[in-house]
């Protein structure tokens, strides 16, 4: 039985100005999301992964920066929409945790009145049944003394503790879908491991489609169900978790999986990736744009205007140089 589509990208582009010109961070990407999914977004810093994520609910400078494309939520374009327009679906259908929880959280306000907020402008509930709510939802995210932290300004409360008030407040309002952009990056290994297991256990509670931004791959095989690799404002490979790292195909998802350190690695080196990411008007904006970072690959290998392609069932490649990638100490395959 399919699964319920509950937000379609197409073709989205976001660019960015620089003088009159503008850049394209985001260039042409088409993804979906459906119900109870986790869809991770994956690839290095400065990839586009967030500048998606900013694109999905108008976070963007809109006087420098242009948006098209289409980001179908219940039928409509939410690119087309006025920022009244998002403010309605802000919070409300879509939740957003963001990667600062201290930058994120007014330094001037106590917890409670910030994750209320949300209550305020999308419900019809009163004073003192936001306030139970508010004690509920801070509960609900496992803060041990829910009282305590409703009266405390987010400077007393540790990273941990600030990361799960972000998440009681994306999840105030029981969304849709939830953005987690990078919602991990600041904490140590014992919170991350908390915080990613909050966040599975609270989706098996709302049902909501998940949209995970990271560039960590354990967290990836961890959480998600999809996963759309990311390199240089392009998705270079789109399939299931398990396929993706059972057989990842493109040179550039290859390249990632084997950076991973592993316990049982002979070798005292670790793999590194030749070269560096292209800056945002140094792009190549025709043929592989990976093809730099692999230059023993025959030109014969890489196609000029490369498509993402269905290789099996579900899976997506861009570009015909996964048949002929080699890593560079194997030799030809």
């Amino acid at each position: 039985m399919a699964k319920e589509k509950i937000l379609e990208i197409k073709d989205l582009h976001t660019g960015f100005r620089f003088k009159d010109e503008y850049f394209d961070a985001v260039d042409g990407v088409s993804l979906d999301l459906h119900k109870n999914e986790i869809l991770a977004i994956v690839g290095e810093s400065g990839c586009g992964k967030s500048t998606i994520a900013n694109s999905i609910v108008g976070l963007h400078d809109m006087n420098n920066t242009r948006v098209t494309g289409e980001v179908i939520y219940n039928g409509e374009n939410l690119v087309n929409y006025s920022e009244e327009e998002l403010n309605d679906i802000r919070g409300n259908d879509i939740g957003f945790i963001f990667q600062d929880p201290l930058a994120s959280l007014n330094p001037l306000q106590r917890i409670g009145a910030q994750i209320e907020e949300a209550l305020v402008y999308h419900t019809d509930l009163n004073k003192e049944d936001r306030e139970k709510k508010v004690l509920e939802l801070l509960e609900q995210v496992e803060i041990v003394d829910p009282k305590k932290t409703a009266r405390q300004f987010p400077h007393e409360l540790s990273g941990g503790m600030r990361q799960r008030v972000l998440i009681a407040i994306a999840l105030s309002c029981k969304p849709e879908i939830v953005i987690a952009d990078e919602p991990t990056t600041a904490l140590d290994v014992t919170i991350q491991a908390q915080i990613l297991d909050l966040l599975t256990d609270l989706q098996d509670e709302i049902h909501a489609g998940i949209i995970l931004i990271t560039h960590d791959l354990g967290v990836v095989a961890q959480m998600a169900d999809t996963v759309a690799v990311m390199y240089a404002g392009e998705i270079v490979e789109i399939a299931s978790a398990k396929e993706l790292f059972r057989n990842p195909l493109h040179p550039y998802t290859r390249s990632l999986l084997n950076s991973i350190p592993h316990e049982d690695s002979t070798d005292e080196e670790l793999h590194v990736i030749q070269g560096i990411v292209p800056s945002l008007k140094n792009l190549p904006r025709q043929g592989c744009r990976f093809a730099d970072r692999i230059p023993w690959i025959a030109d014969e290998a890489h196609e000029e205007n490369p498509k993402l392609r269905e290789v099996s069932d579900g899976h997506f490649v861009r570009c015909t140089c996964w048949q002929d990638f080699h890593f560079k100490n194997e030799g030809g395959e």
